[in-house]
């Protein structure tokens, strides 16, 4: 009987052993599965932050240059365009073309703008 229960013996350790190797070396694909995904320098929710950080950038970009666009169409036309000059001239700083035009300015207007009256 002791042959018998040696044998058993043995084999439950052998077989245990087989286990603790699968479990070891699933224990071990699964480390480098994450390591894979998530380790090293950029991990994929780095990277993932980062495709939308770029989206949300190249947005901005685009907004950018609409208002540059504008900006630039708004230079040229004041370089170029004499009634456009003549608009900013009038608008702005209150000219007038001439002998033939008079200006007026209300007491409200100019309270409203910040200015006194007196």
């Amino acid at each position: 009987m002791t042959v018998a229960r040696d044998s058993k013996t043995r084999r439950a350790q052998q077989l245990a052993r087989r286990v603790a190797v699968r479990v070891g070396i699933i224990v071990g694909a699964i480390a480098v599965l994450f390591f894979a995904l998530e380790g090293g320098e950029y991990g994929t929710r780095d990277l993932l932050s980062r495709t939308s950080r770029r989206a949300a950038l190249e947005l901005d970009v685009q907004q950018l240059q609409l208002v540059v666009d504008s900006l630039q169409r708004e230079t040229r036309a004041v370089a170029t365009d004499p009634g456009t000059l003549e608009r900013i001239a009038r608008e702005e700083y209150g000219m007038v073309r001439g002998n033939r035009e008079l200006l007026y300015r209300f007491a409200e207007d100019m309270e409203a703008a910040g200015d006194t009256v007196r």
